[in-house]
């Protein structure tokens, strides 16, 4: 499986918004966007409009780096959203919201995407009353998603589970209950349901060139 090992706080840096990389450290003064202006590098504070390729490049990167997946997974999200009817970029969007460590993530059991993964390959999570280590899996309504029934899997949930005072969870999610932890896909993401931080349709324009 390949995953970026880089700092990730220079990611964040270079979209020049917070992509919540870093669980809880995003929210507070250590935070990169906090202390530093500009991306990196040597010409940070470039001036200048960036050009309609560049806006759109920008797009795609951003949903790239806040999911956590590569140019050739993301290329085959595309290609299935294609084939399905209705609006491309929400089917786009919806796709990459229904991954496995992206609903650990927003059901609150892992702080980050980031974390979420590493906990789903060392088989601490549990759907439908199995075992899954595949962060890519598509979740699909009536999934039920647990904690492994094991003493350091229940132990590891305990120091990272969000409580329930933090991020609200989707409405197509249920959080059962956080201790121990356990969800339900009630239903599949709609267009209602999509971040509004990402403009779908810039990413369609760059990929159906």
């Amino acid at each position: 499986m390949g995953r970026y090992i880089g700092p990730v706080c220079r990611l964040c840096r270079r979209e020049g918004v917070k992509l919540f990389l870093k669980g809880t450290r995003c929210n507070s003064a250590k935070c990169a966007i906090e202390k530093s202006r500009g991306i990196p590098g040597m010409h940070k504070l470039r001036r200048g409009k960036p050009s309609e390729y560049a806006l759109r490049l920008r797009e795609k990167q951003k949903v790239k780096r806040t999911y956590g997946i590569f140019e050739r997974q993301f290329r085959n999200y595309y290609q299935e959203a294609t084939r399905r009817p209705g609006n491309s970029g929400d089917a786009l969007l919806a796709l990459i919201e229904r991954r496995f460590d992206n609903v650990i993530a927003r059901l609150g059991f892992a702080q980050s995407r980031a974390q979420a993964r590493q906990m789903i390959r060392h088989g601490h999570f549990t759907v439908n009353g199995r075992k899954l280590d595949i962060p890519s899996y598509l979740v699909k309504p009536g999934d039920t998603i647990k904690v492994k029934d094991r003493e350091a899997s229940r132990k590891l949930a305990a120091e990272v589970v969000v409580n329930e005072a933090g991020p609200s969870v989707p409405t197509w999610l249920d959080r059962i209950s956080t201790d121990p932890p356990e969800g339900r896909v009630s239903r599949l993401p709609g267009s209602e349901d999509l971040s509004g931080e990402f403009n779908a349709q810039l990413i369609i324009e760059l990929l159906s060139r």
